[in-house]
């Protein structure tokens, strides 16, 4: 019994192992010759189109409960002239890259894993093995940098609509002034912000992709497998985000202290 307690304490560590060394061999495949640039844009297009539109209609709301609450708290303290640059901070530090890394793995990181799980139990991976083809270097690498791309452009995305659904939701429904809330924006934003908004798209694409990719390479026991494998990486994946999201905000809070207003 102690026996079996103790695998069952020790698998998830093995596991975290097997992923981070998975991203080591990917990591050292992206440098490898040659690149399947046609392979990378298709994976690219594909994760832009299953993410675009649920991401743009995620944004509004987000900027909007962001704008309402922040709104509310900042008017009892008689300081409606920050709403604006508060926003923005919610919006582009933290709204924006979260956002973006759940979709990309709930829609982009669930179809990598199918697919690869589903070559898996094929044994396609193994047929590209034996004919000398590495998989992480012909699959897995073009996917990779395809969602780390995307995920970028998302978050401009999700910046943009979620800051613009603030305005309006702030000058229509709470009665902010235009000016006020376009004026604020340097209150307390500073470029810093926006570049720490696209360090954690970028971060959170490559965890998405690269958990995805172990799961789906790793998945077995049929269509059933496959179906876990999906499930597994979904959900590991949004744990690591939000654990890297903290330890990424407060690194970027120790580096770059916070504006003075």
């Amino acid at each position: 019994m102690s026996s079996l307690t103790a695998a069952r304490v020790l698998k998830p560590i093995g596991t975290a192992g097997s992923l981070f060394a998975f991203g080591l061999d990917v990591g050292r495949a992206v440098f490898r010759r040659p690149f399947q640039f046609r392979e990378f844009i298709q994976q690219a297009w594909f994760i832009a189109s299953v993410t675009i539109v649920p991401t743009a209609l995620v944004a509004i709301p987000f900027g909007a409960v962001i704008a309402l609450q922040v709104g509310g708290l900042v008017q009892q303290f008689g300081a409606q002239s920050f709403v604006g640059s508060a926003a923005v901070l919610a919006v582009v530090q933290q709204a924006a890259p979260i956002a973006t890394a759940l979709l990309v793995a709930g829609a982009g990181g669930s179809a990598i894993a199918a697919d690869l799980g589903a070559r898996k139990i094929r044994e396609e991976l193994d047929a590209m093995m034996v004919l000398g083809i590495d998989p992480i270097q012909r699959l897995v690498v073009p996917r990779v940098l395809a969602a780390m791309m995307i995920a970028v452009f998302l978050n401009g995305l999700v910046s943009i609509v979620g800051v613009m659904g603030g305005y309006v939701f702030n000058v229509i429904i709470q009665g902010g002034t235009p000016g006020a809330y376009l004026a604020s924006f340097t209150a307390l934003a500073q470029m810093a912000d926006l570049w720490q908004g696209l360090a954690k798209a970028l971060v959170f694409g490559l965890i998405a992709a690269i958990v995805a990719a172990y799961k789906g390479m790793n998945a077995g026991g049929g269509p059933k497998g496959v179906g876990d494998a999906v499930n597994e990486s979904v959900v590991i994946t949004f744990l690591l985000l939000f654990i890297v999201n903290f330890v990424m905000s407060a690194i970027f809070l120790q580096i770059i202290p916070a504006k003075a207003g």
